[in-house]
């Protein structure tokens, strides 16, 4: 009987420990995009959140709506420094790129079956994308699978697959069709990092 008591305890104070956590990774994912690696962030904290649910599942549902929320007012685009002057990055500070070969507030992408495996689209969920230190005007266009891609001054913008961390603007200048964006929605041709 004690024995079983004391495993109660320990199991208690374990969930609790989890919740704790869960709680305190909810603030980060607030703060990613909707995009990219923020479903790894929600993901681990419903994982956490779940090795706690015996402990109360109320104090589950309540972080989960509130990372929901946070996630939904999240910033889609803001500006950033390069070697290529000041561009536009998605929330977490990714270089996005536009395609010359897609034709202004067409509505539609011409990157398109494995173009999209080396150029992601910036899509996100809210039906008016949040931007600060952008000029240009943001909206966003459907893809063939139903998200929504972020696009600037009528543009669709689109993350390179070989930029892997903040700073990186591998894809400027890339077959000379893909290029980063200054703020008020210009591309920008000047030669950079890209091969």
């Amino acid at each position: 009987m004690k024995h079983h008591l004391g495993s109660g305890l320990a199991i208690l104070a374990l969930a609790a420990a989890l919740s704790g956590c869960g709680s305190s990774s909810t603030a980060p994912a607030g703060t990613s995009p909707a995009t990219g690696a923020a479903g790894s962030t929600a993901g681990s904290t419903a994982t956490a959140s779940s090795g706690a649910s015996s402990a109360g599942p109320s104090s589950t549902s309540t972080s989960s709506s509130a990372s929901s929320s946070q996630a939904g007012a999240a910033v889609d685009l803001k500006t950033a420094s390069s070697t290529a002057g000041s561009i536009v990055v998605d929330a977490k500070g990714m270089s996005l790129y536009f395609f010359t070969k897609d034709t202004k507030d067409s509505g539609t992408s011409a990157c398109t079956g494995s173009c999209l495996v080396s150029w992601p689209p910036l899509t996100t969920n809210s039906g008016t994308p949040a931007a600060e230190g952008v000029t240009g005007k943001v909206g966003t266009i459907s893809t063939p699978d139903g998200k929504k891609q972020v696009t600037l001054n009528g543009m669709p913008l689109y993350y390179f697959a070989k930029d892997t961390k903040p700073g990186d603007t591998l894809g400027q200048g890339v077959g000379g069709v893909w290029y980063l964006s200054d703020p008020s929605g210009a591309m920008i041709k000047a030669p950079g990092q890209g091969y």
